[in-house]
């Protein structure tokens, strides 16, 4: 495949599982078994160089553990993970070198940023580790550059994290994920701790940066406006799978599973007031113990029997992909 027209970065039955089981000494005791939750299960979709690909859906769906398995924060159980056409998983020399086109933005820029550190230390600390300086100078001159890129002051380094605002922060965790010259950046939720006002500063922000750098990002977000600002394409997730993938303009105008319309029909709009929407019961089943068939049946106004038994695969369908029997049955 022409490197020019090959995916950044591609899942390929991505599944990820997490050992909840109770001690050993309690499973010998009471005859218990061992617990896996499937947090992950068999997900695989592509992210194009220069496009902004958000993954959303409710608490718990597995967006963050999608992010943490891209950028190496934990381990495939299953399936693999590309990067510009290489097989994370099996490489080993050049890992290291590979990971650093890659960095990750956290949701939470009070937690995230150490509070005994100055600014200054906070965005040098990759370019140490990386050796991209080769003296103080050089590693002062580029914390100074990266801080004036991100709108803060060069004198800002000197503070501490408790002296900046939410936003402010959260711009010092961009700096600090652009100073080893990045591709890719993974930003798991990174305005949902900030106030609107505040929301709309950092998106715009990053739609210049991608803009000036060529930046590709894989967003995760819960909030449906932000996505509609920031994404091309939109990935709705349901209990570890994803269950539609489209444009995000087809997305918003024609969702097409069950699931992707009730998160639509969730969204204030005062144009709607007098339209019918389906209201949709129930909550997210537990994951420890998922519904035979379609995970989403137990909700879904439109199942039937094979929704009940059976479980839909991703399929392509006009504008995007979705994993639903109803929308392959034309019953929607």
């Amino acid at each position: 495949m022409d490197p020019a027209s090959r995916p950044l970065v591609r899942l390929i039955g991505a599944s990820r599982d997490f050992d909840v089981s109770r001690p050993w000494l309690n499973r010998v005791l009471e005859g218990a078994p061992r617990r896996l939750l499937r947090a992950v299960d068999d997900v695989s979709f592509d992210v194009r160089r220069g496009e902004t690909l958000a993954l959303v859906g409710e608490s718990g769906c597995g967006k963050s553990t999608v992010a943490r398995l891209i950028v190496g924060l934990y381990a495939l159980s299953r399936g693999r993970i590309e990067f510009d056409g290489l097989d994370l998983a099996a490489l080993e020399t050049d890992a290291a070198a590979l990971r650093r086109r890659m960095q990750m933005i956290f949701q939470d820029p009070y937690a995230s940023l150490n509070p005994r550190w100055r600014v200054r230390d906070i965005v040098a600390e990759p370019i140490r580790v990386l050796r991209l300086a080769d003296n103080d100078a050089a590693e002062g001159a580029r914390v100074a550059e990266l801080l004036r890129q991100v709108g803060l002051a060069a004198e800002d380094g000197e503070k501490y994290p408790h002296e900046f605002s939410g936003g402010q922060r959260q711009r010092i965790s961009i700096a600090r994920a652009l100073c080893g010259n990045p591709e890719f950046l993974v930003c798991d939720e990174p305005t949902s701790a900030l106030d609107v006002s505040v929301q709309a500063q950092i998106l715009n922000l990053m739609a210049e940066l991608q803009e000036r750098l060529g930046l590709t990002y894989l967003f995760i977000s819960h909030n449906l406006a932000v996505v509609l600002h920031i994404a091309d394409r939109v990935g709705v997730m349901y209990l570890g799978r994803v269950v539609e993938l489209a444009e995000a303009a087809q997305l918003f105008a024609t969702p097409r599973h069950p699931y992707t319309r009730m998160l639509m029909d969730a969204i204030p709009d005062l144009e709607m007031s007098g339209k019918p929407r389906t209201p949709v019961a129930g909550e997210v089943p537990n994951p420890l113990a998922p519904p035979a068939g379609c995970a989403f049946h137990p909700r879904c106004p439109h199942a039937n029997a094979r929704c009940r038994t059976e479980r839909p695969q991703l399929r392509p369908v006009a504008g995007g992909a979705a994993a639903c029997h109803a929308v392959e049955e034309g019953r929607l």
